[in-house]
């Protein structure tokens, strides 16, 4: 919401305060409410960023997660894997980067019924400039420092390895 048409109150901590009162405190409701708004806006700011780049957030990420790999190029399912994204997501994404030049497709010499995505030398001119202006805009995150940003990290880290998004070492 634009600065000039915010509340005079948060709504969030009303809603806290009025939940207290009918149904008792549940600190829980408060934080996925500001969660939830946090993500909100944080995907509106970054899509904004990387839309001029003809990006969503998430098919940055693709393309970021491509440039990380050694030849530049992973199986399908690979990056599904590591975006934690469903087979089919995962395809719709790919498939917008190839329309756009960003990416080329090729069967998998190594399983012959998998597809590998591989990253285009215009991708990599895109995602280094998408890069560049996220980074300028702190992702969204300049609210906090370098050790607040650790925190919410270290504090959300629980909720994922609780989910399996990973294992513990």
């Amino acid at each position: 919401m634009p600065k000039s048409l915010s509340l005079p109150f948060d709504p969030i901590a009303r809603a806290d305060e009025l939940w207290r009162q009918r149904w008792g405190a549940v600190p829980a409701m408060a934080a996925i409410t500001s969660i939830m708004r946090a993500h909100q806006i944080l995907l509106s700011q970054v899509d904004a960023v990387v839309k001029p780049y003809g990006l969503t957030f998430a098919r940055y990420e693709a393309l970021v997660l491509l440039t990380f790999s050694k030849a530049g190029e992973l199986p399908m399912s690979k990056i599904g894997e590591r975006l934690m994204v469903h087979p089919t997501s995962v395809t719709n994404t790919v498939d917008r980067l190839v329309r756009s030049g960003f990416v080329d497709k090729r069967p998998n010499p190594n399983d012959g019924r998998g597809t590998l995505a591989s990253i285009t030398a215009r991708g990599r001119e895109v995602v280094e400039g998408a890069t560049r202006d996220l980074m300028a805009m702190d992702f969204g995150l300049g609210a906090y420092d370098d050790e607040e940003c650790a925190e919410i990290f270290a504090m959300l880290r629980p909720l994922r390895l609780a989910a399996g998004d990973f294992e513990e070492k």
